[in-house]
């Protein structure tokens, strides 16, 4: 089954926000990134502080509650971003009849959902 999957990372096309050019780049409204950023940000101090918490030998349950509390706030990244990805990326490609979109697109949701 790992045979059959297409590697995305070998696709050169057309960015749909890049036109002609074969790195592809995203196109996120500034407000859109900044979200992201702070997001990202704020994962960012709660690893930091999971770091310290381990260093500090903190109760291992209360460890393990803050993993769980990092993990859900990339999945809402996560979610965030596919959402945006979607609603422009995706549908600008299928527009343009690149069809090859959405393997892509189910190969990175498998990997978000496992």
């Amino acid at each position: 089954m790992e045979s059959e999957q297409l590697n995305v990372t070998s696709i050169k096309v057309s960015a749909c926000c890049s036109p002609g050019e074969e790195v592809r780049k995203s196109h996120h409204s500034d407000h859109v990134k900044n979200s992201l950023i702070s997001r990202l940000n704020r994962i960012e101090g709660q690893v930091r502080g999971i770091k310290g918490m381990v260093e500090k030998d903190v109760y291992c349950d209360d460890v393990l509650n803050q993993i769980a509390s990092v993990q859900s706030a990339l999945n809402s990244v996560g979610k965030l971003l596919l959402e945006n990805h979607m609603k422009s990326c995706v549908i600008e490609r299928i527009q343009e009849g690149d069809t090859q979109v959405l393997t892509e697109l189910m190969i990175t949701i498998n990997k978000l959902m496992k």
